[in-house]
């Protein structure tokens, strides 16, 4: 693949064998993000877990305290008075069976998707349209709930889903570039703590065996995971 002039200039200010404090990678990064709009802030964890193990794909939300950095296009399936709740809670699109026959003939203009159970069923017809996509909502992320109010206000504040993938990796937006250092680290070590939580129970060492931060654009920036844990711990206290 060939790299652009912006690309390889900034790629030159990472050193590749080095793993950054959180504090020097995030200016590193925002150093990087030299895009002519605002990159996204992302991360890959690497763990140590077997994905063909179901134990062990990790799935799980957080509410991150700044946000992603956008507007967050919320639709809920709901039916009856939920209805209004969801709509009084900032849900762009409410409904039921219509909001099916949409998505089966290819709308998909929302970013995230909650549901009361009882409205399961219904959803349940566009799975295989919504599953590939992250877009499913499940009970063990809370888009699921008959709180349906609460969730759509959660995710509109920020609250982001996190899966394992088939290679034992999980890869997340944790805000914008355009953010402060120290929003984007709390924003980092928020996600982690999360990400920690999941741990399977049959995991005896270190969950996580790398972690590396990059803008949309920017090169990857290897992250010192001690570092990180020191400030999920500090933040537990």
């Amino acid at each position: 693949m060939e790299r652009s002039k912006r690309y390889l200039a900034v790629r030159e200010k990472v050193d590749r064998t080095r793993f950054y404090t959180v504090d020097e990678a995030i200016r590193l990064m925002k150093e990087c993000a030299t895009a002519k709009f605002d990159e996204s802030a992302d991360v890959a964890f690497r763990l140590a877990v077997d994905p063909k193990k179901n134990e062990h794909r990790i799935r799980g939300a957080v509410t991150l305290p700044h946000g992603v950095g956008k507007t967050v296009t919320v639709l809920a399936f709901a039916k009856g008075e939920k209805i209004k709740e969801a709509q009084e809670a900032g849900a762009d699109y409410v409904g039921g069976e219509d909001l099916v026959k949409k998505i089966e003939g290819g709308w998909l203009e929302f970013d995230r998707v909650v549901a009361t159970p009882d409205m399961m069923g219904v959803v349940s017809r566009i799975g295989k349209i919504l599953g590939p996509r992250g877009l499913m909502p499940s009970p063990k992320s809370g888009t699921v709930t008959p709180e349906i109010g609460t969730a759509i206000k959660e995710l509109k504040r920020g609250k982001i889903e996190f899966r394992l993938d088939e290679y034992g990796n999980i890869h997340s937006s944790f805000g914008r570039c355009s953010f402060s250092v120290e929003q984007l680290k709390e924003n980092l070590v928020a996600l982690t703590a999360a990400v920690l939580e999941e741990k399977p129970a049959d995991i005896k060492g270190r969950l996580i065996k790398s972690v590396t931060i990059s803008s949309t654009l920017g090169p990857g920036i290897k992250v010192d995971p001690d570092d990180l844990q020191k400030l999920v711990a500090a933040r537990q206290l």
